[in-house]
């Protein structure tokens, strides 16, 4: 059986996992309102060890929870701006720094993809950056955590079909793993540096929106032809990817519900991940498979570079429909450039269907255990460069 201690945490984490009700907004008596008060008895001996490990629990738990409300909030309710608002409160108290980009600030950066993304909604974008840095922690690494935050993704020009469009209001479920599992890393003092950064935007199909054929220019230089406006999120991570590094990160992961194709591959039973080194691959997967986020590693073949060519920029956003998750990993590591990068797809991950004793039916909160255990990993194991 498991050591007491992590029995303690996995008991904690389950029983605030499984009090999750998605029925907030009901007008009248909620069909499963949680419970004011929870109790953990433990008979074995272990004092403070064990007094420790509930608390991991309680945070991540509750950290996990966080996450699930923000990907159950309605779009019109929880816009760009309102996600970063929701963010600074999160971080209020926590001991994080919080800085939250406007449009102006974001242009000033040259985040054309971003932007470019963003030219269809009403709603401002914003880009939220969320800091870790304790006191005497090594200048290196640096952890760098990017989420995607699309608010609501219609799909633009190249619109989705209506059937199932409502669940789009969760294509922001990686920005809210990154801005939860910030506060559960400061809460829980992980002892090295962290970056967040979360791109934020609708993504709408209006008078100024995105078409087909239109070139945009990212923060990095590349240039990248529009194919398909429903390939928008690879925009966002790219420009926020390379902020990361400008901000110092030495080692990233980003969080994303990407692609219907990695759905298609590991249906809704395991997250996809890409990276390199493979080094840096097998820490992030370990760390993900003890803290209960399955995912199943995926190749990034240079083959899959071919087919983002494009005849007038630098590649194109969507390499068609063979190899759809493999292909837009593959467009993301162009913005990773040297530094060692994980890509977790969580497409299939991030909403369940069909309710579990711990997993009521709805959002997951799946990640956010996944990056603040990262945090935690001896430095030693982090990859100094791809050659490792």
């Amino acid at each position: 059986g498991l050591p007491a201690a992590a029995a303690v945490q996995a008991t904690t984490e389950g029983l605030l996992l499984a009090t999750f009700s998605a029925d907030s907004y009901k007008s009248g008596e909620r069909d499963c309102a949680p419970p004011e008060q929870l109790t953990v008895a433990v008979t074995s001996s272990g004092g403070s060890e064990l007094e420790a490990a509930l608390e991991r629990g309680r945070i991540l738990g509750e950290c996990s929870n966080l996450a699930r409300q923000l990907c159950n909030e309605p779009s019109n309710v929880l816009t760009p701006t309102v996600l970063a608002e929701r963010a600074f409160a999160l971080c209020d108290g926590s001991g994080l720094s919080i800085d939250i980009l406007d449009e102006q600030r974001i242009a000033a950066l040259h985040m054309g993809l971003l932007l470019g993304v963003a030219r269809g909604s009403a709603e401002p974008p914003r880009v939220i950056v969320i800091r870790h840095d304790p006191p005497g922690a090594p200048a290196s690494p640096v952890l760098g955590l990017v989420g995607k935050g699309v608010t609501f993704d219609t799909g633009g020009i190249s619109i989705k079909p209506a059937d199932g469009m409502e669940r789009m209001k969760d294509d922001m479920a990686g920005g809210a793993a990154v801005i939860c599992a910030m506060r559960a890393i400061a809460l829980l003092k992980a002892p090295i540096r962290v970056i967040g950064v979360v791109p934020a935007t609708e993504n709408m199909p209006g008078g100024r929106a995105m078409k087909p054929g239109d070139v945009l220019t990212s923060a990095n230089g590349k240039t990248v032809e529009i194919i398909n406006t429903d390939a928008e999120g690879r925009l966002i991570l790219g420009d926020a990817l390379w902020y990361a590094q400008s901000l110092g990160a030495t080692h990233l992961v980003d969080v994303a519900t990407l692609t219907g194709a990695s759905v298609v591959a590991l249906g809704k039973a395991a997250a996809a991940i890409f990276g390199r080194p493979d080094g840096w691959v097998e820490v992030v997967r370990r760390t993900a498979l003890a803290a209960g986020d399955r995912c199943w590693p995926m190749p990034l073949y240079d083959e899959y570079r071919d087919q983002l060519k494009s005849e007038i920029a630098d590649m194109v956003n969507s390499g068609g429909r063979p190899a759809g998750a493999c292909t837009a990993a593959r467009f993301l590591q162009e913005f990773a450039a040297e530094t060692p990068w994980v890509h977790l797809d969580i497409a299939g991950t991030a909403w369940a269907e069909e309710a579990k004793a711990w997993q009521p039916k709805g959002p997951t909160g799946v990640a956010v255990r996944t990056l603040a255990e990262l945090a935690f990993v001896d430095p030693a194991s982090f990859p100094r460069g791809l050659s490792d």
